[in-house]
């Protein structure tokens, strides 16, 4: 599904919430205390802006008495994604954002890729994939990063280890044209790129990714992954923590004139081996 008819699904999955609700006569403070979340947290759900989640939809019928039409409703318009599910509404929430601070400490973050990155990623993680399995992939991920073309795009800083900057992911030529793409767009303005150093040692999120998502009408989250799963963080605490760690990565990386021009020196040199092979 595609993530203008996700959100779409959301808003009819609220309009529905707020019927019923208001036929059963109960308050958004009401219903959310029977299903065991908060009247802000139905709110959100019932504007479109969160996705809601399967548990709480099945509390919602049975508080409602509606034979599980908040629960079909989910199954045939909201859980269907072509990411993995622990990172689906991390997606549809980077849609929605306002500004995204992201750290990637080995790999291109997907919104930077290009598709002969993503494709050698994911066949490098999939090995024995089919074709069609690999080109769904890189399609999803080109349709993410459509959101930083938008005129509404969101403030997008990206803090890069110098290790995603000298691996050549695909090869030298591909990985040449990885990086001639983060500059681009970082002339273009659309992204604000530092690199963090090799040499810098030990950092404040040595155990994996890290991204930050600011909205203009709800708390900002966080996101961490490793190669294998992914947290989505919404407790103020913990997310305060992250914004720290990440500002503890800020001020260790290199300045943007200087990381642009290790972006642009990188890409001549795997440009140079490539045409030598």
């Amino acid at each position: 599904m595609a993530r203008g008819k996700q959100q779409d699904a959301w808003v009819f999955f609220g309009e529905l919430l707020k019927e019923r609700r208001e036929s059963a006569g109960l308050s958004q403070e009401e219903l959310g205390r029977r299903v065991f979340v908060s009247g802000a947290y139905i709110g959100l759900f019932e504007q479109g802006i969160r996705k809601p989640q399967k548990d709480v939809a099945q509390r919602i019928d049975e508080v409602l008495q509606t034979g599980g039409i908040f629960e079909r409703t989910w199954r045939k318009l909201i859980d269907k994604s072509p990411y993995a599910s622990y990172f689906t509404e991390v997606a549809e929430l980077e849609a929605v954002a306002t500004k995204l601070c992201e750290f990637a400490p080995t790999v291109v973050p997907g919104l930077l890729q290009t598709a002969e990155y993503a494709r050698a990623v994911t066949v490098a993680a999939n090995p024995f994939a089919t074709d069609a399995y690999v080109e769904e992939k890189v399609s999803a991920r080109m349709e993410r990063a459509a959101i930083l073309q938008d005129a509404t795009r969101p403030e997008y800083w990206v803090i890069l280890h110098e290790n995603a900057v000298l691996t050549p992911v695909g090869g030298e030529a591909e990985m040449a044209a990885q990086l001639d793409h983060i500059a681009a767009m970082i002339r273009q303005r659309w992204v604000l790129v530092t690199v963090l150093p090799r040499a810098a040692g030990a950092h404040a999120s040595m155990n994996g990714t890290l991204k930050l998502m600011e909205y203009a009408d709800q708390p900002p989250t966080a996101y961490t992954e490793t190669s294998f799963s992914g947290t989505l963080l919404d407790d103020p605490a913990v997310v305060k923590r992250a914004q720290r760690a990440y500002d503890l990565l800020r001020v260790t990386a290199l300045s943007p004139e200087v990381s642009l021009a290790l972006i642009e020196s990188a890409a001549e040199d795997f440009r140079r081996c490539a045409s030598t092979t």
